[in-house]
């Protein structure tokens, strides 16, 4: 089973960033909704000849005239309207869908290309809302898009129709749906405002479940599963709250509607009466006249119910609007060609940096200095905390500085357009993560042409993944994920094997030996060995083993450059240095314990 395309190669690329119009999206595909238009007034012309006709038939039958004319006619408008609105239907749902699968893949894409510090700031589950439930609503815009002004034409040829047969009872029944219209106005405003709460409840949710799920071991360990459905009660109450408060005014349209309607009825049937006791009005036409405002009813009941999705789906399309206008990460990409790497130049140069994390006073990084040469092994220490992360974050611009600036490859890292830049850096972080595609597309993330079967057979054999692969069922072509996970330190081999087979120049690594044994870990350095011949190996390590291994070591605390130099170097000048070390070196001479008397 292979993964979907992100784009099917029947479409071309779609935009992203740009405002949703939801005239624009339909107009997109044009020709099924004007089909579905078409059939639709068909289907209403048809509609509108049945009262016609029956007044012909009840006319016919005081007159003592063959009613079989009149008859097959009103059966075959029946059946015709029938048809033409069950294709209309379809063609609508057609286009609907269509206009979602627009709306959901750009606002996916654009997701994608959002900053980290904003996708974090908004929570996964709030914005997978935007494509799930935010998506159905905008889905039914479609069908009352369609509905809407074909039941207002309607209501207003029934209404044209109806001032023929007698204007009196006309403007009675006009004066109760403007009643009723007076009444609809203030509910639906509020309407609006109930269901963008209801929808940021549906996210909040979603997005308190989404970080349980990936925390669920650890809830489970620690017998957290009380605390944890209390705080998702809490939430699941709320959205209760406001999903009744929007159900509530939901139910007063309708009821609304229908008592208008009634009232209307009874307004009409009084003064019909009236009329026709007092010979203005014939009795056909008042039987007509009752039939157009009992067909009347159901689209005015249409009318109103349509404004209540209406609402929902202008909520809905605001919220993916809102997510559409955020800045993605290309907003301060150069639009330039990408420089030309210098080989002879450091390969990444901070020039007196500083970061501080959003929503923080206190900076990670404080004007910190250093360089790499453009080939070899550097490794990056210092106690937990001390900005590691941070750094290599910096240098693959998931995020910015606040002050200072970067070289990479010889070059502003400004003047590097954002895929470019990225193009020359392989970044691997602490968690090792895989995608859910093919161990083969994982492998090969990134690189630019395809990996030959020699060089996915060397990365697998020199990081002992062979056997791992062979086990899975369709071997490189299983999608890796769900019923077909790896463990940590399979995943961990498996990233390792990515950055052996990528075509970047800059590699860097965030403590990659945290989950490796010595076997896997003696791997690990032939792996960065081979790597570190030709290219740029920046790692974030713990262990001596790969310090001492190290070409050039730079040493970080509190946000800062203590020292940088080889390995050798740093024991002798750098006191920190030594004291760190120190606390990785067993005492080959260990004090002996008392033994108590």
């Amino acid at each position: 089973m292979n993964p979907p395309p992100t784009t099917p190669p029947d479409r071309p690329p779609l935009p992203t960033g740009r405002p949703i119009r939801l005239l624009r999206e339909l107009a997109t595909t044009p020709w099924p909704l004007i089909t579905a238009v078409a059939l639709a007034l068909a289907a209403t012309a048809a509609s509108l000849s049945l009262p016609l006709l029956a007044k012909e038939v009840i006319t016919s039958f005081a007159q003592d005239r063959p009613v079989l004319t009149p008859l097959a006619w009103m059966c075959l408008a029946a059946v015709a309207g029938t048809a033409a609105m069950a294709g209309a239907g379809f063609l609508i749902a057609q286009a609907g869908e269509e206009m979602v699968y627009t709306i959901r893949t750009r606002v996916m894409a654009h997701t994608l290309r959002l900053p980290l510090a904003t996708v974090r700031s908004h929570g996964t589950g709030d914005l997978t809302a935007r494509i799930t439930s935010d998506a159905l609503q905008l889905r039914q815009v479609v069908d009352v898009g369609a509905q809407f002004p074909l039941a207002a034409l309607t209501v207003l040829t029934t209404l044209i129709v109806m001032t023929w047969l007698d204007w009196v009872l006309t403007l009675v029944t006009v004066t109760a749906l403007l009643l009723v219209i007076a009444v609809l106005t203030t509910t639906l405003r509020h309407l609006k405002t109930s269901i963008i709460n209801q929808q940021k409840s549906n996210g909040a949710i979603a997005q308190r479940f989404t970080a349980h799920l990936e925390a669920l071991t650890a809830i489970k360990a620690n017998r957290a599963e009380p605390l944890v459905t209390t705080a998702l009660a809490q939430d699941a109450d709320t959205l209760r709250r406001e999903s009744l408060t929007s159900a509530r005014l939901q139910s007063v349209v309708p009821a609304v509607t229908q008592l208008g309607n009634q009232f209307a009825m009874i307004a009409v049937v009084l003064t019909g009466g009236t009329r026709i006791a007092a010979g203005q009005l014939g009795t056909a036409d008042f039987a007509a006249f009752l039939l157009y405002l009992l067909q009347t009813i159901p689209s005015a009941t249409t009318l109103t119910s349509a404004l209540g999705r209406l609402q929902a789906g202008t909520a809905a399309r605001d919220r993916c609007n809102e997510l559409l206008a955020l800045p993605d990460e290309s907003a301060h990409s150069p639009h330039t060609p990408a420089p030309t790497p210098d080989p002879d130049a450091p390969a990444i140069t901070f020039h007196n940096v500083s970061y501080t994390h959003t929503g923080s006073h206190t900076p990670a990084l404080t004007n910190i200095t250093f360089q790499t040469p453009p080939t070899g092994l550097t490794a990056l220490i210092g106690p937990s905390g001390t900005g590691k992360t941070t750094t290599l974050t910096l240098i693959d611009r998931f995020i910015r500085p606040t002050h200072g600036h970067i070289t990479i490859l010889g070059h502003h890292q400004n003047t590097w357009p954002l895929d470019d830049l990225r193009r020359h850096i392989t970044y691997v972080d602490q968690k090792f993560t895989l995608i859910e595609a093919s161990a083969r597309d994982n492998l090969q993330l990134g690189k630019q042409t395809p990996a030959t079967p020699a060089e996915l057979t060397h990365a697998l054999d020199l990081l002992d993944l062979t056997d791992v692969i062979n086990t899975l069922p369709q071997g490189l072509d299983t999608i890796l994920g769900r019923d077909n996970d790896l463990s940590g330190g399979q995943r961990q081999r498996m990233a390792l094997a990515r950055a052996l087979l990528s075509d970047a120049p800059v590699i860097l690594l965030d403590e990659p030996t945290s989950q490796l044994d010595g076997i896997n870990e003696q791997r690990l350095r032939t792996v960065l060995d081979e790597l570190a011949q030709h290219r740029t190996v920046i790692v974030v390590a713990h262990r001596l083993s790969t310090i001492h291994h190290a070409h050039h070591v730079i040493l970080m605390d509190h946000g800062t450059v203590i020292d940088a130099a080889d390995h050798h170097t740093l024991l002798q000048r750098c006191t920190p240095y030594r004291q760190l070390i120190a606390t990785q070196t067993p005492n080959p001479n260990p004090t002996p314990t008392p033994t108590p008397a």
